[in-house]
């Protein structure tokens, strides 16, 4: 009974220990979750804790049921509106990126280690792919919004390409220890399986599970865990049909996320909780695992390793994966950076230990020091990165709260909260004068605990004003209620002035534009050529050039550009280095007659 006591206060305190210096890490840009797996060593054989644990099984299962846990909850996460401009790019990535990445890795680290080039590629698929884990947490809690089509893409192809590092790691080990079990064909086969199976199954079982959440009202702590429970479930299934669970469980928690009565705020948020709980959980698990002092005899060869992958191999696969989609260099880079491992590429290593490959420790001790380098070196940089690659967004604060108005589709309704900053544009104006985007309402305003009436209240700083508006009107209705803060770079720089996607081109390019309108262009509008213009769905921030006037989307609601910045053309001479409209400067050339009647 001592025992059992014991057990659980170092249980306890280690996970407390994580979390404690987690949020004091944050501060300086080091990932949650590399701080767990530093507190698991620590705990481990060679640290103060002492703690003697070699359980390679035990370590493989909870790994496996958290990353189900995590891919169910990034799932949930993922809107059907990411596809439009990222389901081929990821998929690519996917595909391609990780074979790739595979390839480079595995004939570099064979070089390097003198090791057979077989398990050199083993040691490749298994760093190959980026993790869920990883990249959903930083994305969380790195508190920067990217653009629109980098975020979806990274999403994406985190939660979607473990099938093929897995087919690729099981392949090679089934090469190493009984190679004459291969063919071609079975290869194939293989393949498609992983794919095929679990993406029907995990569509399929995904509907069949969001059908009963919508028919169970339970309290929003047991939804929950119905929720993991069934996906654990979907994941085993899958997993014995011989599928990709991983694939399966991503897309049944999206399936689920993008049903209306499927899953409520308050679910998501005890979800959130239990993927966090599954995180902690697996990266202390496997940091008690490992023995510091034989990461340190192979430090030379996996910095080595880990740089290469960093430096050139995943910027190659990212390059060539990327490549038939048009991405521009800053945005490729970026993605490329962002390839951060985690706990996929430790657990796809038991892999070989379990089946007793050779030289397998020397694989496990190079996949875990290669994730302790991304996330040391790639997870504290990422706000950095994205700020040099220039592919954030407008950032906004948050309301005070907000909540679904259930029985709402297109567009999504919320109730917002939002407390009235100083200087802000709504200050020492009467509530019910208030300009509110389209389709927005103001419910109440609350003041020292108590409603005021709408027709009598000046807005002052402090108030609490509640609005029920769609989702997508958030930034505007953040921008009225707080003080303007100082835009991004790239929203600096990308306009002079704000125009409606529905004017007419005909009539900006009378005045700003450069060269004549073809036939084509006449009737359209400002949101209609841009979508012609554009090579791939088109996201916030995207520029692109009509008519001499550079035009930048600055704000979309699903696949409409409703808000175009327009950019006044530069010349040298001119000292306010903006070109005069073309009515304006024909005026000035006729002798100023024009110029007075502008």
């Amino acid at each position: 009974m001592e025992s059992i006591d014991h057990i659980i206060l170092i249980g306890a305190v280690v996970m407390s220990l994580g979390i404690v210096l987690g949020a004091f890490s944050a501060r300086l840009g080091v990932p949650f979750l590399l701080v767990f797996l530093a507190v698991g060593m620590l705990a481990g054989v060679d640290g103060p804790g002492g703690i003697r644990f070699s359980d390679t099984w035990l370590s493989f299962l909870v790994g496996n049921l958290a990353l189900a846990v995590i891919l169910l909850d990034g799932g949930l996460r993922t809107r059907f509106a990411t596809f439009r401009v990222a389901l081929k790019p990821s998929l690519s990535l996917a595909t391609v990126g990780v074979l790739v990445t595979a390839a480079l890795v595995g004939v570099f680290a064979a070089w390097l280690l003198g090791i057979d080039w077989r398990l050199g590629l083993l040691l490749g698929a298994i760093v190959g792919s980026t993790d869920a884990a990883a990249v959903f947490s930083m994305l969380n809690s790195s508190g920067i919004r990217l653009k629109e089509r980098v975020a979806s893409v990274l999403e994406i192809e985190s939660g979607i390409n473990d099938p093929m590092a897995i087919f690729l790691t099981l392949t090679l080990i089934e090469w190493l220890t009984a190679p004459d079990g291969l063919t071609p064909l079975g290869l194939v086969t293989r393949l498609l399986v992983q794919f095929g199976v679990g993406g029907v199954l995990g569509l399929a079982l995904g509907y069949c599970l969001a059908r009963v959440l919508e028919r169970i009202r339970v309290a929003e702590g047991l939804q929950a865990i119905l929720l993991c429970s069934g996906g654990a479930m979907v994941f085993a299934l899958v997993q014995s049909a011989g599928g990709s669970g991983f694939l399966a469980v991503y897309l049944t928690g999206m399936l689920i996320g993008n049903r209306e009565r499927a899953v409520t705020p308050d679910t998501m948020r005890a979800m959130d909780g239990m993927a966090w709980l599954a995180q902690s959980a697996m990266f202390l698990l496997l940091g008690l695992l490992v023995s510091p002092h034989r990461i340190w005899e192979v430090a030379g060869p996996a910095v080595a390793v880990a740089a290469f992958l960093m430096l050139v191999a995943r910027p190659v696969a990212v390059w060539l994966a990327l490549l038939p989609f048009r991405f521009n260099a800053r945005e490729t880079g970026f993605i490329a950076w962002m390839g951060l491992r985690g706990a996929v590429p430790i657990v796809l290593a038991l892999f070989p230990l379990l089946r007793e490959v050779p030289q397998s420790g020397l694989l496990f001790r190079i996949a875990f020091a290669v994730v302790l380098a991304s996330l040391l070196f790639q997870g504290t940089t990422v706000s950095v990165a994205a700020r040099l690659a220039r592919v954030r967004r407008p950032g906004y604060p948050e309301p005070l709260a907000r909540s679904r108005l259930r029985g709402t589709r297109a567009p999504i309704l919320e109730v917002m909260q939002f407390e009235v900053g100083p200087n802000a544009p709504v200050e020492n104006v009467r509530a019910d004068q208030l300009e509110l985007p389209p389709r927005c309402r103001l419910l109440t305003v609350a003041r020292d605990d108590a409603l005021a009436a709408l027709d009598q209240t000046v807005l002052r700083a402090g108030d609490s004003v509640s609005v029920l508006a769609p989702v997508t009107t958030l930034p505007m209705l953040s921008a009225l209620f707080q003080a303007p803060g100082r835009a991004p770079t790239w929203e600096q720089a990308s306009h002079d002035f704000l125009l409606s996607g529905d004017a007419l081109l005909r009539d900006v390019a009378a005045l700003y534009g450069t060269r004549a309108l073809t036939p084509e262009e006449e009737p359209l509008t400002l949101e209609s050529a841009m979508q012609r213009a554009f090579t791939s769905p088109p996201v916030e921030g995207d520029s692109v050039a009509i008519a001499g006037l550079p035009l930048t989307v600055t704000r979309m609601e699903g696949a409409q550009i409703l808000q175009v910045g327009l950019l006044l053309p530069r010349l040298d001479g001119d000292s306010g280095g903006r070109l005069w409209p073309r009515r304006r400067k024909e005026g000035a050339e006729r002798g100023g007659e024009g110029a007075e009647a502008e």
